[in-house]
């Protein structure tokens, strides 16, 4: 059985995953990287200073099946999971609520939502088995998690279940030192975000150009959380670039 820390990153293959999982692996993790398509989970191991620590297993974190065989093959190769950083989300365009269309709201839950309970439950099962027992679970939040943007409803409601979901996994995995905390990020500078250097729609209706962070400094603070013994947890944690709106937003 492999001794080393064994972590998994989801969505792995672009953004705040791949510097997550990167910064992981420049730590000395052992790291399992995830997302839906093989090609940029393979560019992300190759951008790694330790490529032979990365692994990539394709996978649809919102299909059940799916991701029984993602932990089933981790616990085969590893024995043991150390880390999951639930990572991978998706949104949608910005409109009305009256304008969405349900596709786009059940897609959204499906990955950010039922992706991140999925993954979850098996980490939570294989950590709460697993001799040494025990193990922590980092959720990606959002300041949407706290105040939302105009015309996000699918992505704001799943980052407000996520905080519920942080804390019933943070206090039922007590008994079996598995621990819970999530981190909540404000523009860190993704192709995701890169919007917001341009000029993204406030809620007085105007377009403002807002500040935007570093993603690695996402990945260095995914390092510090997972590196805390397990009698200690940061439960939230928020990481924003220090002028964005925030902080009286709206």
């Amino acid at each position: 059985m492999n001794t080393e820390r064994v972590a998994m990153v989801t969505g792995a293959g672009t953004g705040i995953g791949r510097a997550a999982a990167t910064a992981l692996v420049e730590a000395g993790w052992n790291v399992v990287f995830v997302g839906r398509r093989a090609k940029k989970l393979a560019e992300s191991i190759s951008l790694t200073g330790s490529p032979e620590r990365g692994f990539a297993i394709p996978a649809d974190v919102s299909d059940p099946n799916d991701v029984d065989r993602l932990f089933a093959s981790v616990e085969e190769r590893f024995g043991r999971l150390d880390l999951l950083f639930n990572n991978a989300g998706l949104g949608a365009p910005a409109k009305p609520i009256d304008e969405i269309p349900v596709e786009n709201w059940l897609q959204v839950l499906g990955v950010n939502l039922s992706g991140t309970f999925l993954c979850s439950r098996a980490a939570f099962g294989l950590m709460r088995r697993q001799n040494p027992r025990g193990g922590r679970i980092i959720n990606n939040g959002s300041i949407s998690a706290h105040a939302p943007r105009p015309g996000t409803a699918p992505y704001t409601a799943t980052k407000h279940a996520i905080t519920g979901l942080t804390k019933s996994i943070a206090l039922d995995g007590r008994p079996f030192d598995i621990a819970c905390g999530q981190i909540d990020i404000g523009n860190a500078l993704t192709e995701m975000a890169l919007p917001m250097s341009k000029g993204i729609q406030q809620p007085n209706g105007e377009i403002a150009v807002e500040a935007t962070m570093d993603v690695n400094e996402v990945g260095s603070a995914i390092v510090y959380m997972a590196g805390l013994p397990l009698d200690a947890n940061v439960l939230f944690m928020t990481l924003m670039a220090t002028k964005m709106p925030f902080v009286g937003r709206g």
